[in-house]
């Protein structure tokens, strides 16, 4: 992780060249086509050091996400047919009321978006316990329902950050294998609830959840407290406070969710529950959870940080004017800049 911020000078030009190169993606393909490429962390990564965040910086995410969202604020946004919510910090918060202002200009109902929104969140800090705790969550969508989420956890043990990429149209199954990619260096223990192989596990945990009087659960738990397991368990008993689970384990009983999707959905249900449930499913009823990690893993204008070689400002801002100079006439009808951008890449 790199301390500091975007200075003013390269955040302002950040926003400029981030809305022109929004603009040329959508206005020749579409905004779907933009919900894709922000989908792909290679695309997003390129993207990220073309307005001049370096490769290796883990602020390229919340500040590419930032300086994309200011710039196509407002009328520009509903005009391009694609819209941001969310951000860093306590903006990620705000997410689902961003969605539901915006509702006048969607053709489905908000409710679909900021369900995928809450969701998307709640399975990468809670049931994809991998040690990054979210502090960064950006929708994407456009009026007609599609989407696409970057959102950002950190592991202050490592100092690292990982980056989760969502793409709405091919999630079938939030609670199971639903990313498109994620991104990390640093890996380590991690506890798996999304992963293919966590079926049986998943479908356990359901039933005990909702067949399982709290008590019950509670009672299970004090004894496995007894056990003396092997130093590499990933599952600390340490960890799990039976008593004070007790409210929470009333609160699923009392709903009965019909499957872990909906389970993992229900409000004040966190990773120590997750994790208290998962640790009767395995050691009571011989079904575990996944330990298996998800993550998988040149310059335009140099780098914030002077990687490769510092931000030249001159060519920067004459990127940015070049850019919008093509995309004005070719809206008046002079398309042959544009389609010299094309020609670019056949270049080697």
């Amino acid at each position: 992780l790199h301390g500091g911020k975007a200075p003013a000078w390269l955040f302002g030009r950040m926003t400029r060249l981030a809305r022109e190169i929004t603009i040329a993606i959508v206005s020749e393909f579409g905004p779907h086509e933009m919900l894709q490429r922000l989908s792909d962390p290679f695309w997003f990564q390129a993207f990220g050091c073309v307005l001049g965040f370096d490769w290796h910086s883990s602020g390229v995410t919340t500040t590419v996400c930032g300086a994309l969202k200011e710039g196509i604020k407002d009328s520009l946004q509903t005009e391009l047919g694609l819209f941001i919510a969310g951000g860093k910090g306590r903006t990620s918060r705000k997410t689902p009321s961003e969605i539901e202002g915006l509702g006048d200009k969607l053709k489905v109902s908000p409710d679909s978006l900021v369900y995928a929104s809450r969701m998307s969140a709640k399975v990468d800090n809670t049931a994809l316990q991998d040690g990054y705790q979210l502090y960064h969550h950006s929708f994407f969508f456009t009026a007609d329902g599609s989407w696409t989420v970057v959102q950002q956890g950190m592991n202050e043990v490592n100092s690292y950050a990982r980056r989760y990429h969502w793409l709405g149209e091919l999630v079938t199954d939030f609670v199971c294998e639903p990313h498109n990619a994620i991104c990390s260096e640093g890996k380590g223990q991690v506890l798996n609830f999304v992963a293919t192989e966590s079926q049986p596990a998943r479908r356990t945990i359901t039933e005990i959840a909702t067949e399982d009087k709290p008590e019950k659960l509670v009672d299970q738990l004090k004894k496995l407290q007894t056990l003396d397991l092997p130093g590499r368990h990933h599952l600390e008993l340490r960890d799990i406070h039976p008593d004070r689970l007790m409210k929470i384990f009333l609160h699923t009983y009392e709903q009965q969710p019909q499957n872990f999707e909906n389970l993992l959905g229900l409000e004040g249900l966190g990773p120590k529950t997750l994790r208290a449930l998962s640790l009767i499913s395995e050691l009571v009823y011989d079904v575990p959870v996944s330990l298996r990690d998800p993550a998988r893993y040149s310059f335009a204008h140099g780098g914030k940080d002077g990687h490769p070689y510092p931000v030249d400002r001159n060519t920067y801002d004459r990127s940015i004017e070049l850019l919008h100079e093509a995309l004005k006439k070719a809206k008046l009808g002079d398309t042959d800049k544009i389609a010299a951008f094309k020609r670019l890449r056949t270049w080697q």
